[in-house]
């Protein structure tokens, strides 16, 4: 059966959709392929962050892991929903901190035309974004740019992050989980968020559907940190029950 390689790989994702994993030695016998063109397929697909290698096949990808740019297809239909929900959560004359990230674009977006407040962002995207609204004042953190996130990070970011007193943080998280609180996939990036929280009166977490109950190496903060969590609206209450029991305000968007 001569196949070619995009039909090939539209096959293994649809099989590591459906059961769950792939065993390339099973996998090649089954399709009458060769493990080493399975393999190649698996490694091109997980360059392309559509899926975790593992030692002798692969597994679903943590989906918030991915670049900017795939990450911008995720849940895409949710973000706005939440967006809209956290802009509604903003008093006029406020100072906001908002995150990087593809729901925090979707978030000044979302910010109404006659709302005035400052922003503070160390996302180039963010303030871009909110460069054409009329009434806000936008205060750009720079520093070295974290090409994962597209936000800056660093000594001079973190410096500039400690002397601004925020009323709302609107952070946006990879993991987000009862026992491990809030965390992200990589270390320098959880510092910074962490920072951010520690100068805001309140933190807003932005949680799109599949950051729920999964879990990142590097913990940003415990969830006594957290006022609210924004999440979609058909978003499972047994999967958001244990945040509002902590005594976290959950807005469903």
């Amino acid at each position: 059966m001569h196949m070619l390689t995009r039909q090939r790989k539209e096959l293994l994702l649809a099989r590591l959709h459906k059961d769950g994993q792939i065993v390339a030695k099973s996998l090649s016998e089954e399709l009458g392929l060769s493990e080493d063109t399975i393999r190649r397929d698996l490694r091109e697909l997980a360059s392309e962050g559509l899926l975790q290698r593992v030692h002798g096949g692969a597994l679903p990808a943590s989906p918030a892991m991915g670049d900017f740019a795939q990450r911008q297809q995720i849940s895409s239909d949710a973000k706005p929903a939440i967006a809209r929900a956290a802009a509604a959560m903003i008093e006029p004359g406020q100072v906001i901190f908002v995150d990087g990230g593809t729901t925090a674009v979707q978030l000044a977006r979302a910010l109404p035309a006659e709302l005035r407040c400052t922003v503070v962002t160390h996302s180039p995207s963010v303030a871009v974004e909110l460069a054409g609204h009329p009434l806000v004042e936008v205060i750009l953190i720079g520093g070295r740019l974290f090409k994962h996130s597209i936000v800056a990070m660093g000594p001079s970011a973190l410096e500039a992050i400690a002397q601004i007193r925020t009323d709302i943080y609107f952070m946006g998280v990879c993991s987000l989980h009862p026992q491990s609180g809030i965390s992200t996939g990589d270390f320098d990036e959880a510092g910074i968020k962490r920072a951010i929280s520690n100068m805001a009166q309140r933190t807003v977490v932005l949680a799109s559907p599949e950051k729920l109950d999964t879990a990142s190496p590097y913990q940003i903060a415990p969830l006594s940190q957290v006022s609210a969590i924004v999440v979609n609206r058909d978003a499972p209450e047994a999967l958001v029950a244990p945040y509002r029991d902590m005594g976290i305000a959950i807005t469903r968007a």
